[in-house]
C-alpha cells in the first residue's frame, strides 16, 4: 500500500491526514498553537515554533499512529494560512515572526501609498486585485518603513506554505493561487511576477519560484528526514494556502462550485469559467492550470467566539464551553430578539474591503441575555456570508455550495447561514479539511489519483437546506444590516 502525507497549518493549530492509495484516512492528528496578537489590527506565528515544529511534531504523530513504513509514503504536501508575510535572511533564517493574512490589517496606510504610486486602476487590472489588507505587496512596504533594519538584511519574502516546502527540499517556491496574493507583484496575464510593479516594493529576486500546485517542487533532504520522520527523497509538491486545499478536500473543481470555509475566519472560493475581475472580491488562478476563482473572505469568524470566551466570559479555553453556548443560544429565536452585530472586529475584507471597519452589537436592552448575544454573533457572521455570496452570484451563476471547516461541526453557525442567505450547503463525510485536500493534491502530484477521485474518497453525507420560516425575518435584518455599516462608517473613521 502506497500513502499520501498532508499537513495544513491553521490559525490556532495544525492538523495532519496520512491518506492511502484506494483513498481511505490511515491516520489523522492535530496540534494546536498560539496566534500571537502583538497589540489591535496586529495577528502573527513564529515560523519554527508553530510552522515547522507543527509539521515536524505531526509528521512523526502520523507514522507512529498509523505504524507504516515510511518508505511507502510516496508523496508529501503542505498548506498553510495565508497569505502571510515572513522576510528570511541570507542563512535562510527567519528574521521576525511572521505576519499574517487579512486578520492583521498594520499595513492600511502603505495601501494608499502604493495605490498613489503605482495607480489603483493599474493594479486592479494587472492583477485582477484591489490592494488590500490581504495583499502582501503593502506589508513588505510596511516593513521597509517600520523596521529598515530587518528589511536590510532580507533575502526572501515567504509564507507559510513556501517556508515549509524549503525546509523539506531546500527550494523556496509559490504555487500560482498563492502567487496572486502577493498584490500587486503578480500578473495575471503573464502569469509571473512583474517586476515594474514589484521594484518599488522589494527586489524582484526575494519572491519565490512559482510552479503548479501539484508540481514536484523537490524531495526530503536528509537534514529534514532526521526531524519528520520522512524517508530522504520522498517527493514533496508545491502545495497552496489553506483555503485552497479545503476547497479541494470537497470537490469544489468545475464552474459555479462554492466553497465556504468556517474557521476562525470564513473564506470563499468560487471556480469561475473564465478570469473575472471585481473590485468587491479577489481573482486568481485556481489551482490547475487553465481554471481560475473569486474569493472573498471575512476577517473574523469562529474568532469572533474566542474573543467572546476569553474576554468577556473569561473561561478557560475548555472545548466545552461552546457547547453550551451553542445551547444557550438555541433558546434565543431567530434574529436573537431583535439584536444585530456587525463582525468586524479585525477590520473586514470582502465585499467591503474596510481595515477601519469596527465591531458592532446594534440594538442592545437590558432585556438580553448572554444566549442573545452569542446568536447574534453567530448571526452577524451569517449576514456577512450572505453579503460575499450574493455579491458571488453576480460574477457567476452558483451550482453547488460546499461547506467546510471546524465550524460545520456547529449546527447553530451553518443553520444560521443557510436560513440567512437562502443557500443549501452540502457537507462532504470527511470535515478534516486542507489537510486532506492537501494528501489528494500530493496524490495527484504523484500520478495517484485523479481529480474526479475526490467523489469516492470524500463523498457527500449532508445537505443543509435553509427554513423558509425565517425567510423574511432574516431578509429584514439583513436590509438592517447593511444600512448599518453604510450609516456608521464615518463614525468608525472618526473613532
Amino acid at each position: 500500500m502506497r500513502y499520501l502525507l498532508g499537513i495544513d497549518i491553521g490559525s490556532y493549530s495544525s492538523k495532519g491526514v496520512l491518506l492511502d492509495e484506494k483513498g481511505g484516512i490511515t491516520a489523522v492528528a492535530q496540534r494546536k498553537h498560539e496566534m500571537r496578537v502583538p497589540g489591535p489590527g496586529l495577528a502573527e506565528h513564529d515560523a519554527e515554533q508553530d510552522w515547522w515544529a507543527g509539521f515536524c511534531d505531526l509528521s512523526k504523530q502520523l507514522i507512529a499512529q498509523s505504524g507504516i513504513d515510511p518508505v511507502d509514503i510516496c508523496a508529501v504536501a503542505c498548506s498553510g494560512i495565508g497569505p502571510c508575510m515572513l522576510p528570511i535572511g541570507k542563512e535562510n533564517e527567519p528574521l521576525r515572526t511572521a505576519i499574517l493574512y487579512g486578520i492583521d490589517t498594520r499595513a492600511h496606510q502603505e495601501i494608499g501609498e502604493l495605490n498613489g504610486e503605482l495607480g489603483e486602476e493599474r493594479i486592479f487590472q494587472q492583477c485582477g486585485n484591489a490592494l488590500t489588507t490581504q495583499s502582501v505587496g503593502p506589508k513588505i512596504r510596511w516593513l521597509a518603513k517600520n523596521e529598515p533594519e530587518i528589511y536590510a538584511k532580507t533575502h526572501k519574502i515567504v509564507g507559510c506554505s513556501s517556508y515549509l516546502v524549503f525546509k523539506l527540499t531546500g527550494r523556496w517556491v509559490v504555487d500560482h493561487y498563492g502567487a496572486s496574493c502577493y498584490t500587486p507583484c503578480y500578473d495575471l496575464a503573464t502569469h509571473g511576477w512583474d517586476a515594474a510593479m514589484t521594484s518599488p516594493i522589494c527586489p524582484v529576486g526575494w519572491l519565490p519560484d512559482i510552479l503548479w500546485t501539484s508540481e514536484i517542487a523537490g524531495t526530503i533532504n536528509d537534514a529534514a528526514a532526521a526531524v519528520t520522520g520522512l524517508k530522504a527523497g520522498t517527493p514533496v509538491i508545491t502545495g497552496t494556502i489553506d483555503s485552497a486545499s479545503e476547497a479541494v478536500s470537497v470537490g469544489v473543481q468545475s464552474p459555479g462550485d462554492l466553497m465556504i470555509m468556517y474557521g476562525t475566519t470564513a473564506f470563499f472560493i468560487q471556480v469561475n469559467r473564465e478570469l473575472s475581475i471585481d473590485n468587491r472580491c479577489w481573482a486568481a488562478p485556481f489551482l490547475f492550470p487553465g481554471t481560475w476563482s473569486t474569493m472573498g473572505g471575512l476577517a473574523t469568524a469562529g474568532g469572533l467566539t474566542h474573543w467572546f470566551r476569553d474576554n468577556i466570559i473569561q473561561t478557560p479555553d475548555d472545548d466545552a464551553f461552546f457547547g453550551n453556548m451553542a445551547q444557550e443560544a438555541m433558546a434565543s429565536p431567530p434574529g436573537a430578539n431583535g439584536l444585530l452585530v456587525l463582525p468586524y472586529f479585525s477590520g473586514e475584507r470582502t465585499p467591503i474591503n474596510d481595515p477601519l471597519a469596527k465591531g458592532v452589537f446594534f440594538g442592545l436592552t437590558l432585556a438580553h441575555s448572554r444566549g442573545d448575544l452569542y446568536r447574534s454573533m453567530i448571526e452577524g457572521i451569517g449576514h456577512a456570508v450572505r453579503h460575499n455570496l450574493d455579491t458571488f452570484a453576480e460574477i457567476e451563476p452558483r451550482k453547488f455550495v460546499y461547506a467546510v471547516g471546524g465550524g460545520v461541526k456547529n449546527p447553530l453557525w451553518t443553520q444560521s447561514v443557510s436560513d440567512i442567505a437562502n443557500v443549501e450547503q452540502r457537507v462532504r463525510r470527511h470535515t478534516v479539511g486542507a489537510a486532506l485536500g492537501s494528501a489528494f493534491l500530493a496524490g495527484l502530484g504523484a500520478g495517484i489519483f485523479e481529480r474526479q477521485d475526490i467523489e469516492i474518497i470524500n463523498p457527500v453525507d449532508a445537505i443543509i437546506e435553509a427554513d423558509s420560516r425565517h425567510s423574511a425575518l432574516y431578509d429584514d435584518h439583513h436590509a438592517v444590516y447593511r444600512k448599518l455599516y453604510e450609516n456608521t462608517k464615518d463614525l468608525m473613521r472618526a473613532l
